[in-house]
């Protein structure tokens, strides 16, 4: 992705969103990402899927890593925040010592740390919390210092120290927490919710628990426009077309399954537009019920302006 498509905006109702893409590229092989989903489903819909979902030749999952920047109701709203920058992920293919100009993304929007009203982690996973903090001389601080972050408690409860990070399952849970999540603990800026926490009058947090326990998405709801930025939910828009198909790191697939198409079946209705955590392209898209599943709509357009564009 170049460096004009790294930043976009768009307007639903009286929210600005801007869309800060740190990369864009093939990340696993459909069969370790997707175990349950068919060889034949990727080939059958390979005129759309590639290149901005899928890579054919090597059959790898394209992926992108990318948070929201929300202007609502008077205050600066942003929607996970990447993988950070220097941090210990062992075994974690390019989340060990990554490194991204994220911050240089934010202040290409008009974005300084210091104007972040409000983060959102959607769950607590390697690729939505590493911008929480950055490292102030050895020591990892909360990197909007005004902000309140969102933490969904299941998910602070299953992987900080109470549930043994993660029941102790991975290494990396616990040095996840440590650096991304407790430093916000410490700094007295962390707030924990579950079920329905409402933001303004705009936005509001809904848990869709699955992939992890505390799991959620963000819907928006300004005069005629509706969007559920739905986080992890969805990974690619196979998925769409297959709402069992869960990926590899979905911690409880059933339910997992259960918010899938239950959070699908009201953008279905509601005429919401669907925006996952990891979609190329354009990002979002609409969906329509199709007989006992779900189609793709139209894709979102957006502008690489700051003054921000309509959808389709």
């Amino acid at each position: 992705m170049n460096e004009n498509e790294s930043v976009q905006n768009m307007v639903l109702g009286d929210v600005e969103v801007i869309r800060i893409v740190e990369w864009h590229e093939p990340f696993l092989p459909t069969s370790d990402m997707f175990p349950g989903a068919a060889a034949d489903v990727w080939k059958d819909n390979e005129d759309w899927l590639a290149p901005d979902h899928w890579e054919p030749d090597s059959d790898l999952a394209v992926l992108a890593l990318q948070s929201w920047v929300l202007r609502s109701a008077g205050r600066t709203v942003l929607v996970d925040t990447g993988a950070g920058n220097g941090r210990e992920r062992p075994g974690m293919g390019p989340f060990h010592h990554s490194r991204s100009d994220f911050l240089g993304l934010l202040a290409r929007a008009g974005v300084r740390p210091q104007d972040v009203d409000v983060v959102v982690n959607t769950h607590l996973h390697v690729d939505h919390v590493g911008w929480n903090t950055v490292d102030a001389g050895g020591q990892w601080i909360p990197a909007f210092p005004n902000a309140q972050y969102l933490i969904p408690a299941a998910d602070d409860f299953h992987y900080g120290p109470d549930n043994a990070y993660g029941k102790g399952a991975q290494q990396t849970d616990r040095l996840i927490y440590e650096d991304s999540i407790a430093p916000i603990h410490q700094a007295g800026q962390a707030a924990l919710w579950d079920g329905l926490h409402r933001i303004d009058e705009h936005l509001t947090l809904e848990s869709a628990p699955g992939h992890t326990p505390g799991s959620s998405v963000l819907r928006l709801a300004s005069g005629s426009d509706r969007a559920v930025f739905v986080g992890d939910l969805l990974h690619s828009p196979v998925q769409i077309l297959h709402p069992c198909c869960n990926s590899s790191a979905c911690l409880a697939p059933e339910q997992a399954v259960v918010s899938r198409r239950r959070i699908l079946g009201r953008a279905a209705d509601e005429r919401e537009l669907l925006v996952p955590a990891h979609f190329g392209g354009a990002g979002a898209l609409e969906i329509r019920r199709d007989s006992d599943g779900f189609a793709l709509g139209p894709w979102a357009t957006t502008s690489r302006k700051k003054s921000a564009s309509a959808f389709e």
